[in-house]
């Protein structure tokens, strides 16, 4: 009977430990020597759970707007290393500058610059060749939309050995092209592109590229029309503004005013001229 007392003091008292253990290890206990595993998974599920349950509390105390702040910086930072710089130029040739090969003479390019932005930008020539090339225009400010035909100048010089190179070969002599958003028409400087170093974007390099005068090629001829188009459009700017406008009154009275002294002066030295004869 005592046995049967200590069996059932000994049920007992597992029964009992069995109900202080925590209610996530209650289906395991009674398993042998998994009871112990049962019990490190359940600390370290606590474990994570605490974690998580403490970054929702600080994802809540930094708000949303600061969560938001930080992934847009992370975005558009991956996004300006990715994405190539968008250029705000068209030009015509796109990337090559053609010249007529010439030994010992000067002779010319033409490319079309377009301005392809809602804004005013300004561009400027930079060559590896500053000795031997110059550009007309060597920079201007374009307005939304305009376009105008730069000319390139360039000095050919003559091979060595009187050997005639390979024309239609790449040049080492090379021109960059480089733009500048501006706020408004203004009058340009070389300067800008030094006081806004950060801003300026490098929207094209172009090589240099020779052809034979004497072989007509379709590069040729549209070099032709460009820079009888840019000869126009420089003559155009080289001629003084006419005037259609009304006429200002005030102006046209100092001109008369002038023009009778004038006449008044030159009848006087008529005059004297005959009295000093007689």
């Amino acid at each position: 009977m005592a046995v049967a007392d200590g069996r059932a003091g000994s049920s007992d008292g597992k029964l009992w430990g069995l109900c202080r253990l925590p209610f996530w290890q209650a289906g395991t206990s009674g398993a042998g020597g998994g009871g112990g595993t049962s019990s490190t998974n359940s600390s370290s599920s606590l474990t994570h759970h605490q974690h998580h349950h403490g970054s929702g509390q600080l994802g809540g105390v930094l708000g949303p707007r600061a969560q938001q702040s930080s992934g847009a910086n992370s975005v558009s930072s991956v996004a300006r290393s990715i994405l190539p710089t968008r250029r705000r130029l068209r030009l015509d040739p796109p990337n090559k500058l053609y010249f007529p090969y010439e030994p010992g003479k000067q002779v010319r390019s033409a490319i079309r610059i377009k301005n392809t932005s809602k804004s005013y930008v300004a561009f400027k020539f930079q060559t590896t060749a500053p000795k031997s090339c110059f550009m007309r225009p060597p920079g201007a400010i374009l307005s939304p939309g305009e376009s105008i035909i730069a000319t390139v100048f360039k000095f050919v010089e003559h091979p060595e050995n009187n050997e005639k190179p390979l024309l239609d070969q790449k040049n080492k002599v090379k021109f960059k092209i480089m733009s500048l958003k501006v706020k408004g028409p203004m009058e340009y400087v070389p300067e800008l592109f030094d006081e806004h170093k950060d801003q300026v974007s490098i929207e094209q390099i172009l090589k240099v590229v020779f052809l034979d005068s004497e072989r007509p090629s379709t590069q040729l001829e549209k070099l032709k029309r460009q820079l009888a188009e840019a000869e126009a459009a420089l003559e155009a700017r080289k001629k003084p503004a006419e005037d259609s406008g009304p006429r200002i009154v005030g102006e046209g009275l100092v001109i008369d005013e002038w023009k009778e002294r004038r006449e008044r002066y030159l009848a006087r030295q008529q005059v004297e001229g005959a009295v000093d004869s007689v």
